[in-house]
């Protein structure tokens, strides 16, 4: 797992009485992010948890950021990709994913703060063309079957 970094246990539940000197949660989509982040040590000159699911978020990392969350009474700061797929995994932390909703009230973070460029900072701050990637159809297939969801509408970037 590189510097640091511990694998989630499936029986996260079980655990009690957390403690931290953490002041944040920072949850990272990518795992080459996570291990930069661990590599630097980030953890010492900003006193916080990090983890990621790498990618998709499986239940264990929900779970264990929700009890962090409930538990230690600290932010939660999501630095994922300003992409379809990023708002996708964002989405899963703070609302559920479809297959999990019977469960949903264990399982999400409904008030983590996005950081990062949004969407709709490339116009904004005028990020030329050559610094942007071309969305693929299935990205845009993706974006637009987003565009109809509850939480996305509620939360426009």
């Amino acid at each position: 797992m590189g510097i640091g970094g511990k694998a989630i246990p499936s029986n996260i539940d079980k655990v009690a009485n957390l403690r931290s000197e953490a002041k944040f949660v920072l949850l990272v989509e990518k795992d080459a992010a996570f291990m930069r982040l661990a590599e630097d040590r980030f953890y010492n000159r900003f006193p916080c948890i990090i983890i990621t699911a790498k990618g998709q978020p499986d239940v264990a990392t929900r779970l264990f950021l929700s009890k962090l969350k409930r538990d230690l009474r600290v932010p939660v700061l999501a630095l994922v990709d300003a992409d379809p797929y990023g708002l996708k995994i964002i989405s899963v932390y703070m609302q559920g994913s479809k297959n999990m909703a019977f469960d949903s009230a264990n399982l999400t973070t409904p008030d983590i703060k996005w950081l990062g460029v949004r969407p709709s900072d490339l116009d904004k701050f005028q990020i030329p063309e050559q610094c942007r990637l071309d969305m693929s159809a299935k990205d845009i297939e993706t974006g637009q079957h987003m565009l109809t969801e509850e939480f996305i509408q509620q939360n426009p970037v």
